[in-house]
C-alpha cells in the first residue's frame, strides 16, 4: 500500500521505460492483468476508482503518474518492475487500467436447469466453502475466448463407465436429468480431454452431478502438453485435503455441486490436455461426470 508521496516516488524511480516493443513480456503483463481483474470482481463492496482519486492526494498522483507512462510508452512495455507496481497501485484503481489494457469480456456460460434451491444446512464436510448466495459473478476473458473442449475426444481411467458414454462429457449436455451424466467406478477415477491443439486456456468449468446437493472429494484438475501427463504437468485446482489420491496436498476448498457448475480460473495457461480427478463423494464411492467446459483461445 502507499503511504506517501515518497514511497510513490520510490515506486516510479523503479520503472524502467523501454519503447521497444517487447512482445513477451507484454504477453506476460496482459495475463497478470487479467487474473488480477477476475480476482478484483470477486472481491465484495470494492470502493470506486474515481471516488478513491477525488478522496486521496497520493491516489491522484499515482493515477495522473500511470496513465502519463502508458501515453508515453505504452502500459504493454513496461519491464519487470512493473509487477510489484500493479500490485501496490491497485488499491487506488489501477483495475480501470488493467480492463482498459486488457481488452476483455465477459465469457458466455450457457447454463443449465437449476434443480434446487439454498445448500442443506446439515452437509457436515470439513473445509467446505461458503455459498456465495447468489449468482455467480461474470468471469472475464481476452475477447474472443469461447468453449474449445465441445465435441473433443475423451478418455477415463474407467473403460466401462456403469451408466452413460464416456463422450457424453463434452456433448454440450450440462443438465442433471437422467440421460445426461456418466457414473464411473468407485475410488479415484480420472478423465482426460484432449483439445487436438493447444490453446489458451482462461477458465475451465465442470459439472459432476448437480440434481441435488453433492460433494466430491479430491477434485483435482491439472493440465499437460502430453497425454501420459508426464511433461509440463500443472495443478490449477485441488482440494484433495490430504493426499488420498496421492497427488499432494490440496489449498483449494471442497464446495456443493449446483447448476452452475464449478469455474477454475486457468489464468491463460497454454496446454493441449485436461485432466480431471476425483474420488467418490459425501453420498457414496462413485464419480460422476455431466460436462466439462473448457473456456480458451488458440495459442499464438
Amino acid at each position: 500500500m502507499l503511504k506517501n508521496e515518497t514511497d510513490f516516488e520510490k515506486i516510479v524511480s523503479r520503472l524502467d521505460i523501454d519503447t521497444k516493443p517487447n512482445p513477451a513480456h507484454r504477453e506476460k503483463l496482459r495475463r497478470q492483468m487479467l487474473s488480477a481483474f477476475n480476482e478484483t470482481t470477486r472481491v465484495k463492496n470494492t470502493i470506486s476508482f474515481w471516488r478513491t482519486i477525488m478522496k486521496s492526494k497520493t491516489a491522484k498522483l499515482a493515477a495522473a503518474a500511470v496513465i502519463i507512462i502508458a501515453g508515453i510508452a505504452g502500459i504493454y512495455h513496461f519491464i519487470k518492475p512493473i509487477e510489484t507496481t500493479i500490485d501496490e497501485l491497485r488499491p487506488i484503481g489501477i483495475r480501470k487500467i488493467e480492463i482498459a489494457a486488457a481488452k476483455v469480456a465477459p465469457i458466455e456460460i450457457k447454463l443449465p436447469k437449476e434443480m434446487f434451491v439454498g445448500t442443506p444446512l446439515d452437509i457436515r464436510v470439513p473445509n467446505l466453502e461458503k455459498p456465495l448466495g447468489k449468482p455467480r459473478p461474470p468471469f472475464y476473458a481476452p475477447v474472443g475466448t469461447k468453449n474449445v473442449s465441445l465435441g473433443k475426444p475423451v478418455s477415463s481411467s474407467d473403460k466401462e463407465p456403469i451408466i452413460g458414454e464416456i463422450e457424453m462429457i463434452t456433448d454440450g449436455d450440462k443438465e442433471a436429468s437422467d440421460g445426461s451424466y456418466v457414473e464411473l467406478g468407485p475410488f479415484v477415477q480420472h478423465v482426460t480431454i484432449d483439445l487436438e491443439a493447444t490453446y489458451e486456456i482462461y477458465a475451465i468449468v465442470v459439472w459432476h452431478y448437480h440434481k441435488q446437493p453433492t460433494i466430491y472429494f479430491d477434485v483435482v484438475v491439472q493440465v499437460a502438453d502430453d497425454a501420459d501427463f508426464i511433461t509440463n504437468v500443472r495443478t490449477l485446482f485441488n482440494n484433495d485435503i490430504d493426499n488420498s489420491s496421492g497427488l499432494g496436498v490440496g489449498k483449494n476448498m471442497h464446495y456443493v455441486e449446483t447448476y452452475e457448475g464449478k469455474l477454475i480460473d486457468a489464468k491463460g495457461v497454454r496446454a493441449r490436455y485436461i485432466r480431471l480427478y476425483s474420488n467418490g463423494n459425501n453420498g457414496n464411492d462413485m464419480n460422476h461426470y455431466t460436462e466439462v467446459s473448457v473456456y480458451g483461445k488458440p495459442a499464438q
